[in-house]
């Protein structure tokens, strides 16, 4: 098997990955999530009535209600990527005299993050019972917009409390809902929002530092072996100096597992660095997820009244407190009591 056909295999497997990873991100109204529904409804016209059927069974189990099979992926990916660091990137870098504190920095992190993904998938994200409906209906006030007073949901037969949604994978609503994640078969909301806020960056983090260190590993190679330097032989048996593609090449048959985990590694920073972002400016702005999608049907800034229109109601971000009062909230959301005080 040549190089282009098992670059273009790879390159495959990975942005299958990152696709998997977007269409999953716990948002239904998602880009791509839309295009594959769009693509399920064309593939329904040529697919027998039976095995539609069985496979949209199967899909809505799937993408609909709760599964630990995104939980088992996650372990499992996890579990590819630390087995190939151990066992060929810590070598190679323990043999060139990389720093010992550098190498075990991913496992740290990764220790961190497993203990905010037992803490996120574990807690009560803020469930509305009747029994706590008393109290969490008084702890935010309604915009009169996205939330409005008086509103039932018909599956829970309680009132909505502001910022609250009802979540269809759990069959709940929860309190300050942001989103249900399926990598933590687990709903975000007000009481593991900041577990959820850690989980994401330390994520983050432990994809960056594996990406770095396997990057460094590689250009410490070049360097040593004077790559740069060299030249070689095309099939005419003309010699060109070494180019960036011939390299790439080589390093990509020269260390297959090495290069193909460093792909994955720095396509996943870069989803989750861009999606880590976006949940800080939530949280900064004192938003959730569910609140900015739908902020957005008004087409004005959360911060700003808009302008009124014919067609168009005014919305404005009335949870906002200040940047350090609103990332505390992630942390530490409001009781009834505070509530009752500032007002």
């Amino acid at each position: 098997m040549d190089f282009l056909t098992l670059l273009l295999i790879y390159l495959c497997f990975v942005l299958a990955a990152v696709a998997l990873l977007c269409i999953c991100s716990g948002r239904k109204e998602s880009f791509l999530a839309r295009r594959v529904s769009g693509a399920s409804q064309v593939l329904s016209c040529v697919i027998p009535t039976q095995l539609r059927r069985v496979t949209h069974g199967a899909l809505h189990r799937l993408f609909h209600t709760r599964s630990r099979l995104f939980v088992v992926l996650h372990i499992a990916l996890q579990a590819a990527v630390f087995g190939e660091y151990t066992w060929e990137v810590f070598v190679y870098c323990w043999e060139l005299q990389f720093h010992l504190l550098l190498l075990l920095l991913p496992y740290l992190l990764l220790a961190a993050n497993l203990g905010c993904f037992l803490l996120c998938s574990q807690a009560n994200p803020g469930v509305i019972t009747k029994s706590n409906h008393a109290s969490l209906v008084q702890v935010y006030a309604y915009d009169g917009v996205l939330f409005q007073k008086g509103i039932v949901c018909p599956t829970c037969n309680v009132e909505k409390p502001a910022r609250s949604k009802h979540c269809s994978f759990c069959s709940v609503c929860v309190h300050r809902f942001d989103h249900h994640c399926v990598w933590v078969n687990n709903c975000i909301g007000a009481f593991n929002a900041g577990y959820f806020f850690l989980y994401l960056f330390t994520l983050t983090a432990v994809a960056a530092a594996v990406a770095s260190i396997t990057a460094a590993l590689l250009v410490h190679v070049v360097l040593l072996s004077n790559l740069m330097q060299g030249s070689y032989l095309d099939d005419q048996g003309q010699e060109h100096a070494v180019e960036i593609l011939f390299l790439v090449q080589h390093l990509f048959l020269t260390f297959p597992r090495i290069v193909f985990m460093l792909g994955f590694v720095t396509l996943l920073t870069l989803v989750l660095g861009a999606y880590s972002s976006f949940t800080l400016y939530l949280a900064l702005t004192n938003q959730t997820s569910n609140e900015w999608y739908k902020s957005r049907r008004y087409g004005c800034s959360p911060h700003l009244t808009a302008q009124p229109r014919a067609s168009r109601v005014a919305y404005r971000n009335v949870y906002s407190k200040g940047v350090w009062k609103n990332l505390k909230e992630i942390f530490k959301p409001p009781t009834v009591l505070e509530s009752k005080k500032k007002t």
